[in-house]
This record gives C-alpha cells, sequence and structure tokens, in this order.
C-alpha cells in the first residue's frame, strides 16, 4: 500500500511539474514572439533590479528588411515613463536600396510606445553621415513616422566640394533630401564639384 501512495505521489508531482514546464514554455514562445514583432518589447520584461544594460543593441525588422539599428555602450531604462537613455549611441537607418545613414552622438534618449519606437532624441557632438556629407550640430531628433532626422539647432554640412551651414536642417531619409533652414551660408569649390557631376543622381537634394 505503501509504495502504491509513494507511485501516486511521485506520478502527481511529475504531472505537476510537467504542467509548470509546458507553462513556461508558453511565455516564453509568446515573449519571443512579442520581442520579434517589436525589439524594444524586451526592456518591458527586465525587472526593476536589472533596468541597466551594458553593450545595448536593438534592431527593427520589417517584411524581411532591416530598417534601423541602434547600439550603445550603456542603457538604462524607466519603466514607468517607457523612455529609455542610451550612453554614446551609434544609430543606423537602411533605406530600401540597403543605403546606410550613421548617427552618433554623446547620448540618446528614446520615447517608446506600446509596440514601436516613437522618437529619439540625440545630444551632445551628434554627427551624421548621409550620402557623402557629413552633418554636425548638438542635437538632432529621429521621427520614425516621418523617415525624417531634425537638426533644430546651428548645423554644419561638409562634402565634396560643398560646406554649408544654417539655423536648422531636416533630412528626408528615404527621399533623400535635405533642407537647410535659416541664415544659410554656402562655400563652393567648383572643381571639386566638377568631379562628382557624374554622382550627381545619387546625392541627396540639398534645398535651402
Amino acid at each position: 500500500m505503501r509504495k502504491v501512495r509513494r507511485s501516486i505521489l511521485l506520478f502527481a508531482i511529475l504531472l505537476s511539474l510537467g504542467g509548470v514546464a509546458f507553462k513556461v514554455t508558453e511565455i516564453v514562445r509568446r515573449m519571443q514572439k512579442e520581442i520579434k514583432s517589436s525589439p524594444i518589447k524586451v526592456l518591458d520584461y527586465l525587472p526593476e533590479s536589472a533596468l541597466q544594460l551594458k553593450d545595448f543593441h536593438r534592431a527593427k525588422i520589417e517584411n524581411g528588411r532591416k530598417v534601423w539599428e541602434l547600439f550603445g555602450e550603456e542603457a538604462n531604462y524607466f519603466k514607468e515613463q517607457k523612455e529609455a537613455l542610451i550612453k554614446k549611441p551609434r544609430f543606423y537607418y537602411y533605406d530600401k536600396k540597403g543605403e546606410v545613414a550613421e548617427t552618433k552622438g554623446d547620448s540618446a534618449r528614446l520615447y517608446l510606445n506600446e509596440k514601436e519606437l516613437e522618437r529619439m532624441d540625440l545630444r551632445g557632438a551628434v554627427q551624421v553621415t548621409f550620402q557623402g556629407y557629413v552633418l554636425k550640430s548638438e542635437e538632432a531628433n529621429y521621427l520614425p513616422a516621418q523617415d525624417q532626422i531634425v537638426l533644430p539647432g546651428h548645423t554644419t554640412i561638409v562634402g565634396d566640394g560643398l560646406a554649408l551651414e544654417g539655423a536648422r536642417m531636416e533630412v528626408e531619409m528615404e527621399a533623400k533630401k535635405m533642407r537647410l533652414l535659416q541664415a544659410v551660408k554656402t562655400k563652393i569649390e567648383p572643381e571639386k564639384l566638377a568631379k562628382k557631376k557624374n554622382n550627381t543622381s545619387s546625392k541627396p537634394q540639398i534645398g535651402g
């Protein structure tokens, strides 16, 4: 009788453990599915004691195409505010042709909604490398919904045979258009520009 009871008890324990394992597996699969559809979602699963991450890396994949990728030396996530602060960020935007625009700075603050990155503000020695041009400013804002990077302060642009500066700049990522606004100054080196005339179709349009 004791052997029978022990066998029944052991069976019940194994059955219970099996149920727990199944439930855990189901939860893990759901988490993986959510994280795959929205890479920012992984931050919601972090416990309060693990809200600081080293070597931060996230990417967004849409219909098999990488849209953007973000690296940072360190990340601090604030659950209640749905915000993340990234130290030494490096942000890469990939257009539909696979061409890359790189943006880096001293820090970046991410504003998140339930599913996606809503906005990213970069601060301190911001540099944007885009279609052969280097843009420099002290701040830049990435707006995913508009596929746009806005540099709201004084900005300089340097490219082959061309140097510009202005009080504000807007960059249309997919359309490859750059607009310098207010107090625009231009310096042109015709010889260098002439060497690049065969590549003008691949260069972004610059407007004042």
